[in-house]
This record gives C-alpha cells, structure tokens and sequence, in this order.
C-alpha cells in the first residue's frame, strides 16, 4: 500500500445496482486505504438526487456530480435543467456532469444529446461550475460544441478518456483536464494510452475507476464479481506511473493536487 495519505477518485458510479447491498463497506473499505475523496456520478436527475443525498452521508469524504448521460438524453424535459440547478447549490456537488455525447451506442437520439449537452454546458456556464465530460465516438461534434460553448477558464474534464493521439492533444489544447481508468491496464484496448498518458501534463491529469466498470484486467486476485471498486484506485495510480516514469506516490500527490484545484476542495 502507498504511504501517500490521499488519492482523489474523481468519478464512482456508487449508486449502481451493483453496489446495493455493501455500499457503506465499499466506501469505508476505501477510505481506509486512503482513497478520498471520493466523487459520486450523477447519470440522470435521478441518480443525481441519489448520489447527493448519499454524499451528505459522508461529509468532506464523498462528493457527487449532477447532470444527465447521453444516454438518458431522451428522457430530458421541461424540468430537467430546474431539477439540476437545485441539486447544485446543494456543497456536496462538485460539477455538472456527467454530460456529452456518446455516438457508441446511441441510446438516445443524437439530436437530443447536442440539445442537452449544449444546455448543461450552458447551466455549468452560469452556475460557474465545472464540468465533468463524457464522450465516445463523436469527437468532432463533442469538440465543436466546447469550443464554441465552454468559456475560457471555465474547468472541464473529459472523463474516462479511452480517445487517440489527436483527439488527445485536440483536448489539450482546449485546456481539457484528462480522467484516466483502469482502461489503461488493459493490454488489449488499453495499450495506446499508455503511450498517449505520457503527453498529459500534470496539472491536466486526474485518475478514476468508473467503478463498478472498468475494472483493471491485470489485478490479481481478481475481484471474484468482476466488480471494480474505488479500493482499486492505487493499481490505476501505478499503472501511469509505470507509464511516465514517476513513483505511484508522486502520481497519487499530483492527480489529488489536480483534482483538488479543479473541484475547488
């Protein structure tokens, strides 16, 4: 275990199902092995509202975000945009989030993602909060819309960033923070980026697990679910730091100064 006392998880999907009958275990079980804070995502107003009512559990040890997927695009409505500005004045929400488009999969049609990216980025705008990003497959659409949308100054991250070189230093350039997964212990899909992690600068690059999703393929034991856990953060933390060339204690220190500088904690 690191001797570094704290390491930020900037995105769990606590909320999940999956977490449904040892949640509070997980969230001890992490904290204990130094990971905290811990930033719950919000998927949909739903989830949004769960994840802050979990976060206040937990005062200065979980966080929540609240914004609405891609995928429950479609399910936006008149409401949607009071429902998130409600749960954001709320000390427990860090960011609007998770927001963008995903052309992957498709869940809901993509004349509704752009509609209900650009008014989160819009709501983040005027709430002057940070955004927490999500984009597959749709790089060109997703990069006009911050460009023309995002203010500058205005922190966003683009979470769990799996992308290419290109659209890597196209973020960059748009001074995009980078979240990097578990995806990067993956020698199948994962290879690229650890190549590709050696280009983000420090003060741009923040560490998650997307738990329970994305768990590390070379963790041993592995996890006998399958399911990944904020626990796992320090295997990601030495996985980059095997990548850069750093100690995983130098890396745990930078991404939780990072992390911290852009959430505002």
């Amino acid at each position: 275990m690191s001797s570094f006392r704290q390491t930020i998880d900037i995105g769990i999907n606590l909320m999940h199902r999956s977490f449904g009958s040892d949640r509070e275990e997980v969230v001890q079980a992490a904290i204990e092995a130094g990971v905290s804070p811990m930033i719950i995502t919000g998927t949909s107003v739903r989830s949004s509202e769960a994840a802050a009512e979990y976060a206040r559990r937990y005062p200065g040890k979980l966080y929540a975000t609240a914004g609405v997927h891609p995928h429950d695009a479609k399910s936006c409505g008149e409401r949607t945009l009071q429902s998130l500005r409600k749960l954001a004045a709320g000390d427990e929400v860090l960011a609007i989030g998770e927001c963008g488009l995903d052309y992957n999969r498709d869940f809901s049609p993509r004349d509704a993602q752009l509609e209900w990216f650009a008014k989160q980025v819009e709501l983040a705008e005027e709430l002057e909060m940070p955004l927490f990003l999500h984009e597959r497959d749709a790089h060109e659409d997703f990069a006009r819309i911050i460009r023309r949308m995002k203010p500058a100054g205005l922190p966003a991250v683009v979470h769990c960033f799996t992308g290419t070189e290109a659209e890597l230093r196209a973020y960059l350039d748009m001074d995009l923070h980078i979240g990097i997964t578990g995806w990067i212990c993956d020698e199948r899909r994962g290879k690229h980026l650890r190549e590709l992690v050696r280009l983000i600068p420090p003060d741009r690059l923040m560490i998650e697990t997307d738990a329970p999703f994305l768990t590390p393929r070379d963790l041993v034991p592995k996890p006998k679910d399958g399911r990944n856990e904020p626990i796992h953060l320090p295997h990601i933390a030495r996985a980059v730091a095997e990548c850069t060339g750093r100690s995983a204690e130098l890396v745990m220190e930078q991404t939780t100064e990072t992390a911290k500088a852009f959430f505002k904690l």
